[in-house]
């Protein structure tokens, strides 16, 4: 109070009842902030900046006044209004001149915009010099001493009444305060701005814990995490670029050096970019700006040197995985400039380590992996699959295969397939597919043997292995390398692509669809997949290594062999849910299972021979054994089974395998009562390959000294016919459904 009365002394003439009212006002009761040792900071910090002013004694006038009107939780506009309209009033009572009350009132006004901090550009065309050292010395307050500057501020919060609105006002003053300078004159700016800048972080550092916002700063913190992970994962792209090939077949002048720069550049620019995220500086912009401009050079540079595919060329990995290191590099700098920019803009503090930011830091990196895992990967591997595919196609419909009635001319002869054979043909709802070298797939129309669609791989020189699948209306076809593709049997277009987990299973059977997994370390797994190769469910059996199966209709029969400890056995699995519907052992190893007539018929192995002892037919839905029918003892040739619609067909030698032996055994045996339907043996190699028609005939190749015979086993007997010039009979004939294909020179011939 003394030293307040002291520094009134010789401001206004007479005696100091002005003084003593003013000051009343700043100690009375009702008062909770802004009180007497708040103004005798004011005019402490005033005396020191007073040099700067064109009119000392206004502006100590108004230092006086700027509070004198203050009520709780009032806002510092109204109390300016209030404490200006005080000063016209009392002032002229004291002889002061209305010029000087009207600038004092002037003063007063301009502290009720003190939450409006100057911008970084502050310099008003017409300099105010009282009104800018006014300003600063009330603002001296921000560069009291930290004890000091507590009161204050707990004060000014207990002034404002309701605690979380006096708390979420004081953040927004603060950081206002902050995001700008905070004195106007160079001089404060030099004696005050740096205590008053750590006074502030420091309370809004508490303020920040005090409040219920634990997200706030969350979008500062992911930007500066994206910048630095997505330049992380562009370095990880770009080294797995770096062991792939640009384009198929590789070259040997192939240029390895792009993808390691961009690894280095990547690598070097994930720490730099974390700075220049957490910086406001030009340099940080113009450096994450020049991190945006080299990505988009690259990616311009990468697309035009990208390879033009065609038959004999195509594209490899390193082209998606070198775009998606560009995009990536060129999303971490766009990060780093937004978060830089954003800073600049809107907040030149941030507090740290609050729950949005740390969860921010924590998500990213995993959005991140995801995106490399879910996003880029399959995105690669699609681009690459994409480009490197033809489809060449003819508008004509399938027509109708005509069956064989093998009279010994020819049905027809395929005009547009070279240099592959029969053997690997396959039947489907569309037409007969075929593989061939160089990664090429031909559909004949089965009426005709026409070209129908042929669909070609850039990057695959082998021939493909192929399976009808879905009822005849896919064609599952896997290259090397690249795994299965599921292509439409009628149009050749690609409909899916197996996923990494499926694509190197092994087919135990096409329809139904069942894979196989072997395992280097504990059981096979046995997998139930939809022709996209979806997979539906999983078949693990405990630590058996020798795992088979075949399905019928709605089952699946597993055969489950080297099983530990453990013996041999059979079991039944739904074909849709993979549930297990019985189990049981198995007395020896069951081998070459096949389905006919509904039931799953096996061989009972018959010692060290390759004839069993006996053929034993399974209903597949319970396990039950529906027949048993034995193998004749005098056998002794490998012992084919192929299923012909109701009938099981048998093929074996009557007698001794030696080379001497010259004849065939085919038996059919109906699967309805496990009886011999019928049963023939003809004079026919037991060694030659043979193809089993869909109604039951035995066909194989023979030739002469000039010419090719086709060998038939029928119900009715066997026959022998002669074939046209032109088929290769060291080729092995193959049945399509009732239709028999042979190999010619350079075509395929379906015979009439």
């Amino acid at each position: 109070m003394v030293e307040l009365r002291a520094r009134w002394d010789g401001l206004v003439p007479g005696p100091g009842e002005l003084a003593d009212a003013l000051i009343t006002r700043y100690v009375e009761r009702n008062r909770r902030a802004y009180r007497d040792h708040y103004l005798e900071t004011v005019l402490t910090a005033l005396e020191s900046l007073i040099q700067l002013s064109t009119d000392p004694s206004s502006v100590r006038l108004a230092a006086w006044f700027h509070r004198a009107t203050h009520e709780p939780g009032g806002t510092p506009v109204e109390d300016a209004e209030a404490s200006a309209l005080l000063a016209e009033e009392l002032l002229p009572q004291y002889g002061i001149e209305p010029i000087r009350v009207a600038e004092v009132a002037r003063l007063v006004r301009l502290t009720g915009e003190l939450a409006a901090p100057a911008t970084d550009t502050y310099a008003p065309p017409r300099r105010d010099a009282n009104g800018d050292v006014l300003l600063d010395a009330v603002n001296a307050i921000l560069s009291a001493d930290p004890v000091r500057y507590a009161v204050h501020v707990a004060e000014v919060r207990r002034d404002a009444g309701d605690r979380r609105s006096a708390l979420e006002q004081r953040y927004d003053a603060v950081r206002e305060l902050l995001d700008g300078h905070l004195y106007r004159t160079q001089l404060a700016r030099q004696r005050l701005g740096p205590v008053a800048r750590v006074n502030l972080e420091t309370e809004l550092a508490s303020l920040d814990s005090e409040l219920p916002a634990p997200w706030r700063g969350w979008q500062q913190a992911a930007l500066t995490a994206t910048a630095t992970f997505c330049a992380i994962g562009s370095t990880v792209v770009a080294i797995a670029a770096a062991g792939a090939s640009w384009e198929i077949p590789t070259t040997q002048g192939e240029a390895s050096w792009p993808p390691v720069a961009l690894a280095v550049l990547a690598f070097f620019s994930a720490p730099v970019l974390f700075r220049c995220a957490r910086s406001s500086s030009q340099r940080a912009c113009l450096i994450a700006g020049a991190v945006v401009a080299a990505a988009v050079t690259g990616l311009l540079i990468a697309w035009a040197r990208a390879p033009r595919t065609n038959p004999a060329l195509g594209v490899g990995l390193r082209v998606p995985l070198l775009f998606a290191a560009l995009l990536l590099l060129l999303l971490a700098g766009a990060a780093a400039l937004a978060a830089s920019l954003l800073r600049t803009r809107t907040a030149r503090f941030l507090p740290s380590r609050n729950l949005g930011q740390q969860l921010a830091w924590l998500a990213v990196p995993g959005v991140v992996a995801l995106a490399l895992l879910l996003i880029v990967q399959p995105l690669a591997r699609n681009y690459v699959l994409s480009s490197n595919e033809r489809v060449d196609r003819s508008p004509r419909p399938a027509g109708k295969a005509t069956p064989s009635v093998l009279n010994g001319t020819v049905a027809w002869v395929s005009k547009a397939t070279f240099g592959a054979g029969a053997e690997e043909a396959i039947s489907t709802q569309y037409g007969i597919a075929i593989p061939r070298p160089n990664g090429v797939v031909d559909m004949l129309d089965a009426a005709t043997g026409d070209l129908r669609w042929r669909y070609t791989r850039s990057d695959s020189d082998d021939r493909p292995t192929i399976v009808a699948t879905g009822d005849g209306a896919y064609v599952l076809a896997q290259f090397p390398d690249v795994g299965y593709l599921l292509l439409d049997a009628d149009t050749g277009q690609r409909k899916a692509a197996w996923s990494g987990r499926t694509r190197d299973h092994l087919i135990q059977q096409a329809q139904p669809l069942l894979t196989g997994e072997p395992a280097t370390h504990g059981s096979d797994k046995l997998h139930g997949l939809d022709p996209n190769g979806h997979e539906r469910w999983t078949f693990e059996p405990g630590d058996c290594s020798d795992l088979g199966a075949v399905a019928s209709t709605d089952t699946v029969v597993a055969f489950l062999g080297n099983c530990g400890d453990e013996p041999d056995a059979m079991t039944g699995l739904d074909l849709k849910s993979g549930k297990k519907l019985w189990t049981k052992a198995a007395t020896d190893t069951y081998r070459r299972p096949v389905v006919a007539g509904g039931l799953v018929v096996v061989a009972e192995p018959g010692g060290d021979s390759d004839v069993p002892a006996a053929l034993t037919a399974i209903e597949p839905r319970t396990g039950a054994i529906k027949w048993r029918w034995p193998v004749p003892q005098t056998w002794a040739c490998r012992t084919l089974l192929n299923a012909a619609g109701r009938y099981l067909v048998v093929v074996d030698c009557p007698g001794p395998s030696t080379i001497e032996n010259r004849h065939t055994v085919v038996t059919a045996i109906d699967t309805a009562t496990g009886k011999t339907a019928w049963q023939v043996t003809a004079r026919v190699d037991p060694r030659s390959k043979v193809a089993v028609t869909a109604d039951g005939r035995v066909v194989s190749l023979s030739r002469d000294t000039e010419t090719c015979w086709a060998n038939v086993i029928e119900r009715t007997g066997f026959r022998q016919v002669r074939l046209p010039l032109g088929i290769t009979c060291s080729r092995d004939a193959y049945a399509v459904g009732n239709q028999v294909l042979v190999t010619g020179d350079n075509a395929v011939i379906a015979l009439r």
